[in-house]
């Protein structure tokens, strides 16, 4: 028996014995993704970690992702596999930098997208992902200024898909910055027959070759519409494992990055730090946990709540 089979066996176990919930992200590993109770992108893993009965959430994703489901199950034990998982978007809006930024702009109402740390959504008004960002950006009174934060491409889509004037903060994803245009063009035209389909976190170059535009649980849903056509898909790789699981006859080629890797196609460092082995050894332990103090729960929570009873 291999390893791998003795840690799905003994996850198994230890999730039964101890009540506990795995929720995993699209871009994980696919044994992880395999195992989990739930996969999906950033607002479905907030409405399943709002619902859920189970004394311990595993969450396999990253820091920013488990701190929300902290934040909304405060007395529950959250576990992440890897501390050092992160987010370079997160990082890219630093706290007291963005609190002098809101500061600078007080009649503005603060949208800012899931992707960003527990002290950032304290100083939010609403939070947003990419499912449901143009829906909240709509929500707002259109003489109402917003302020957009942290990711500028997903901000600078927003405004060409609703027209708002919003004042975007400069952050930004290295994953999906990663694309390269030239190898994305002559991809294409070696498949001119595949359509290409992008998540809005992407350039607007990148945008504007795409035949659909969405979260990954849309463009999962957009290839299940068409489940029989070719597609090339702009977002982190992971996301193909479930895309194809669940649409196998369709035909998928991950989008080409600047830097050539292991599959020529654009990962995320932070996302494959989280293994089977990890996920085993933070259920077992129950370590290493995500703390959220108190006065960031009470500011953070209202926002998050705003944004899923925007999104029911």
């Amino acid at each position: 028996m291999s390893e791998t089979i003795d840690l799905v066996k003994e996850i198994n176990r230890l999730k039964k014995e101890k009540n506990a919930v795995i929720l995993a992200h699209y871009y994980q590993v696919p044994e992880i993704q395999d195992i989990a109770d739930y996969v999906g992108d950033s607002l479905g893993l907030s409405q399943k970690a709002a619902e859920t009965d189970a004394d311990i959430i595993v969450f396999a994703g990253v820091h920013f992702m488990a701190e929300t489901a902290k934040i909304l199950n405060p007395k529950k034990t959250v576990v992440l596999p890897d501390l050092n998982a992160g987010c370079s978007l997160a990082d890219s809006c630093p706290p007291e930098s963005f609190e002098a930024f809101t500061k600078a702009h007080p009649d503005h109402v603060v949208i800012t997208y899931v992707n960003c740390s527990a002290e950032i959504k304290a100083l939010s008004d609403i939070v947003c992902t990419s499912s449901n960002a143009l829906k909240i950006v709509q929500s707002i009174p259109a003489e109402t200024p917003i302020i957009f934060a942290p990711d500028k491409n997903l901000g600078r889509y927003i405004i060409r898909e609703t027209g708002r004037d919003m004042l975007l903060w400069d952050g930004s994803c290295v994953v999906h910055e990663a694309f390269s245009i030239d190898k994305l063009i002559e991809l294409h035209k070696k498949h001119p027959d595949y359509k290409i389909i992008a998540h809005p976190e992407s350039e607007t170059h990148i945008l504007d070759t795409a035949a659909y535009i969405g979260s990954t649980s849309g463009m999962i849903n957009f290839v299940k519409e068409h489940p029989n056509e070719k597609f090339i898909v702009a977002t982190e790789a992971g996301i193909l494992h479930k895309m194809q699981e669940e649409i196998p006859t369709a035909d998928l080629i991950p989008a080409p990055a600047v830097e050539d890797n292991t599959c020529a196609c654009s990962e995320c460092h932070f996302m494959k730090m989280n293994t089977m082995q990890k996920l085993y050894d933070c259920l077992l332990n129950e370590s290493p946990q995500i703390h959220v103090p108190e006065n960031i729960i009470d500011r953070a929570l209202l926002p998050i709540e705003r944004m899923l009873e925007l999104s029911k």
